[in-house]
């Protein structure tokens, strides 16, 4: 099992109103995480491109232990603690850690592979899977649609006339 981790330097404009970290920002940084992961492993856009493939992101969730501030530098790790059998459905595991080891958050990343022609959920080429493999957590759960079907939110379409400005 390998970790991956990515350093960054908290900027002005990822601080919110009450001087600490956004929300917003643990997104984004989880998302330039990945994608720097990716890139470093030969699954970058250019060979996401190739492959006709996209990483779609289906269910994020965070748990906050300390609050993180303006200027500090904080390392955030990337493994993948799930898998589905053939790479099609995966979940990466992030911390958030300061540099002396203080564990600042967490967050769990639940998604698929879609071909990028089709939009619809596919298996990615075996080079993804050899990095899938070598990024997993010791304790890597074995994913199925099953993981998807629980996902705690359904679509529920509502009738337009709903979305009148009220008085």
């Amino acid at each position: 099992m390998s970790v991956y981790y990515h350093t960054f330097e908290v900027r002005w404009s990822d601080i919110d109103a009450n001087k600490h970290l956004a929300n917003s920002a643990y997104v984004e940084y989880c998302a330039q995480t990945r994608m720097s992961f990716m890139g470093k492993n030969k699954m970058g856009l250019s060979e996401l491109n190739r492959w006709g493939i996209g990483p779609v992101i289906l269910h994020e969730q965070y748990s906050f232990f300390k609050e993180i501030y303006l200027d500090q530098e904080i390392k955030v790790s990337l493994e993948i603690n799930g898998f589905s059998e053939d790479g099609g459905i995966y979940r990466f595991l992030h911390q958030f850690y300061l540099p002396d080891g203080t564990h600042c958050a967490t967050s769990e990343a639940l998604g698929v592979w879609i071909d990028m022609m089709l939009r619809k959920s596919t298996t990615p080429p075996d080079d993804i899977l050899v990095f899938m493999k070598r990024y997993g957590s010791e304790n890597a759960e074995v994913l199925t649609k099953d993981h998807l079907k629980a996902l705690p939110f359904r679509p529920e379409n509502v009738d337009p006339k709903l979305f009148t400005i009220q008085p």
